[in-house]
Formats: C-alpha cells, sequence, structure tokens
C-alpha cells in the first residue's frame, strides 16, 4: 500500500506539513512586521494594550499552500478523479483571493462595502468553477427520492451567501488571543471526519491542512499573542472553511450533509446572526463596531481571557462531535461521550475556579487593610 493510495496517510501528512511549515514562518512575519511597522494598535474595543503585528495571515496561508503543493508532489492527488483534483486548486485560489481583500483591509483599513463587494465578486467567480450548492434533498417534502437540482440563480445565491456568511462569521470571531484560530481548527479537523466518513477525500486533504496550519499558527497566537493573524488571516481561515464544506459534506446538500457544517460552525454563526439583529434593532449598521459578540459577553459575565477562549473551544468540539454522530463516523458515540465529558469538565473546572477567586479576594482585600492601618 503505498502513500498515495491511502487517504488517511495523505491528509496526515497534510496537517504535520502546515503544522510545521506555519510554525517555522510566524517568527519570520512577525520581524518583518515590526521591522515595516505594520502594526495593529490598542484601543478601547481590543484587548491588547501594546501594538501587534497583524500580519500572521502570511504565515497561515504559505502553511496551507505548501503543505498541499507538498501533498500534490508525493502523488496524493493521484488518487482523485481530475474533476476532484480542480475544486482543490480552485478553492485555494478563492481562498488566496480572500486572503488579498482581508491583507488590503489590514494595510489600508477599507470601509466594509468595498470588503463585502470583494467577497461576493470572489464567490460568483468560485461559483462558475464547480464550488457550488447545486442540489437540495428533503424527503420529507418531496416523495422521490432524487435530489432537486437548483436553479442556477438560486444555486449562486445560495452559495454567495454560504461563502460570505461563514467567512465574515470567522472574522469576528477574531476577538481573543488564539480563538478564531482554534476554533476554525477544531473545525476543521470536525470536517476531516465527517468528509472521509462521506468518501470525499479532497474535502479532507483541505481541511487537513487548513487544521495543520491553525495549530501552527496558534503556537504563537494563543494569550499571550505574540501575532495576530489579522482580515487576511481570518477571511482565509473562513473562506476555506466555507468552501470546504461545500467541496465535501454540503456538495449535494442533503439533509444529513447540510446539517454537518452547520453544526460544526454553529457557534460562529449563531454569534454573528445575534449581533446582525442587535445592531440592526438599534438603528446601526450591521458592520457597526461594539462589543456585542459571545466573548465580550463572557469577558463582561467575569470570565479570563484565557477561560473565554477555553470554553468556547470545548464548546466547539462538542459540536464538531455531535456532528460526527450525524454522519455515522466510526466510534462516533465515543467521541461523544469524551468531548461531552470535557465540555462537562471544562464548565465545572471553570466554575469552581471562580468560585474560589470571589471567596478568596475580599480576604485579600481585608488583609491588604489591615497592612495598611498597622
Amino acid at each position: 500500500m503505498t502513500f498515495a493510495s491511502t487517504p488517511l496517510a495523505v491528509a496526515s501528512a497534510s496537517l504535520v506539513v502546515a503544522a510545521v511549515i506555519t510554525t517555522l514562518l510566524v517568527p519570520l512575519v512577525r520581524r518583518l512586521g515590526l521591522k515595516l511597522g505594520l502594526t495593529d494598535q490598542p484601543d478601547p474595543r481590543k484587548q491588547h494594550t501594546t501594538p501587534m503585528v497583524r500580519l500572521g495571515g502570511i504565515a497561515l496561508v504559505l502553511g496551507f499552500c505548501l503543505s498541499l503543493v507538498v501533498t500534490w508532489w508525493m502523488g496524493g492527488f493521484g488518487m482523485l478523479a481530475p474533476a476532484r483534483d480542480q475544486l482543490i486548486w480552485t478553492t485555494l485560489a478563492g481562498s488566496l483571493c480572500f486572503f488579498v481583500i482581508g491583507l488590503a483591509d489590514d494595510l489600508f483599513a477599507l470601509s466594509p462595502w468595498p470588503r463585502l463587494a470583494g467577497q461576493i465578486a470572489v464567490s460568483v467567480v468560485v461559483w462558475s468553477q464547480g464550488v457550488r450548492i447545486g442540489a437540495i434533498d428533503l424527503p420529507w417534502l418531496a416523495s422521490s427520492s432524487e435530489a432537486l437540482l437548483l436553479p442556477d440563480l438560486l444555486s449562486l445565491l445560495a452559495t454567495v451567501i454560504w461563502l460570505v456568511g461563514i467567512t465574515n462569521a470567522i472574522n469576528w470571531l477574531d476577538g481573543l488571543d488564539g480563538l478564531a484560530a482554534g476554533v476554525a481548527g477544531i473545525a476543521a479537523v470536525g470536517l476531516v471526519s465527517v468528509s472521509f466518513s462521506l468518501h470525499q477525500s479532497a474535502a479532507a486533504f483541505l481541511a487537513a491542512a487548513l487544521a495543520g496550519s491553525c495549530l501552527g499558527f496558534l503556537r504563537h497566537n494563543f494569550n499571550p499573542a505574540r501575532i495576530f493573524m489579522g482580515d487576511g488571516g481570518s477571511y482565509f481561515l473562513g473562506f476555506t472553511l466555507a468552501a470546504v464544506s461545500i467541496v465535501g459534506p454540503a456538495k449535494g446538500l442533503t439533509t444529513v450533509s447540510l446539517l454537518l457544517p452547520l453544526l460544526i460552525l454553529s457557534l460562529p454563526l449563531a454569534d454573528m446572526s445575534a449581533v446582525i439583529m442587535g445592531r440592526l434593532s438599534d438603528g446601526h449598521s450591521p458592520f457597526y463596531p461594539d462589543r456585542r459578540h459571545l466573548h465580550h459577553r463572557l469577558l463582561r459575565a467575569g470570565f479570563s481571557h484565557r477561560r473565554t477562549v477555553v470554553l468556547i473551544y470545548v464548546f466547539t468540539q462538542w459540536l464538531a462531535s455531535l456532528a460526527m454522530v450525524v454522519a455515522n463516523v466510526e466510534m462516533r458515540f465515543l467521541w461523544l461521550g469524551l468531548a461531552t465529558a470535557i465540555l462537562v469538565a471544562t464548565v465545572v473546572t471553570i466554575n469552581r475556579q471562580r468560585h474560589l477567586e470571589a471567596v478568596t479576594e475580599p480576604s485579600d482585600l481585608e488583609s491588604s487593610a489591615n497592612d495598611r492601618h498597622r
């Protein structure tokens, strides 16, 4: 059995190569950003207090792309049909275009509407090249077992909304150190498993490379972060996740496959929807900057920076394990049980730590007051 004939080996190699390359490139990108003065300045809405380089998306993109090139060079894509092979490179091209849009915003502070127009334009081109939601199968609405092919206009609309929506959901999640990279990495691992269960190797290879890039980047981005991914990085992650789910699990948009990416990515999607509705109800633009996001609410509730991030991590991995159950992944209930145990243990531990801190804090204050009176 050769390397090229074992999809799991290809995916594993893609993940490892992407993680190593990204880890090695981040310090180089950081030094370049500091040298050129390309930093993100603190403000009242942000959590960092010192200028931070926000070009980490460059390392993410290079790690992802070089991983796919190495996989291709080793013959990993040889098992794919030509049409599936083309979808990989189409997804890669779209990801790079979204990265360029975000990078332009990082460098020149673009307004939201040109960015949105660019995202829609790229999504239309990607749709025209075959990365599209093309059919829907809802057996409870139709007696026929055949999938209902969507008209081109409806297919285009569904695909653009999917790609642009998930991209911006990940972008808006990027408010705390390591949050967007961690959630995207967990979602990518979930998509690897789900894609293999649905025999979608092309999607699994892309998701594995993306997971590796996120893992390598987290080495430098977890709190306290030494670099930010910027809009370039978050746009890249969001679009790639959205496109992978179309190339793989959501390709046919069946009742089961539609639920899988929605389940895995439901947290950032729900957060984005709630924020938009709140802003519109207050008479503001959907892009109006505020502190309505889930991570902002958890911080205001008294959770620390790291605890907020970890709590969102464990909830995302629980949602990913739930998607595995829906997809009938091997040992799915074992993974769901482990994910549930991790979620419960994390919540209990965090609550216990917060309770202990609340009990000891008054004692510390009283001790300090007594010291001052002595």
